[in-house]
């Protein structure tokens, strides 16, 4: 019984501790968005050039907060019942 809540307990810190790799998507999306609206700004004729590659750059880090995500659904809802399964 005691095994079950440890490992229970283990899935559950390791969730929290994946799902915290959201935080650095969203304040890096934030800053490229930022410096973007900056340069269009600036120069407003190349705004086609910038907008295409701060979305680029902002679906290239969203994939790590994506990656993250996942990797706490697994151990909330997949590693219990296959470690649980193993005792």
């Amino acid at each position: 019984m005691m095994e079950k809540a440890i490992i229970m307990a283990g899935c559950a810190i390791g969730a929290g501790l994946a799902l915290i790799a959201g935080i650095g998507p969203g304040i890096g999306e934030g800053n490229a968005v930022a410096k973007a609206l900056e340069a269009i700004g600036r120069q407003p004729e190349c705004k086609g050039d910038v907008t295409s590659t701060m979305l680029l750059g902002c679906a290239i880090a969203e994939t790590t907060g994506i990656y993250g995500f996942v990797t706490g659904l697994l151990l909330i809802f997949v590693a219990p019942r296959i470690f649980i399964g193993l005792l």
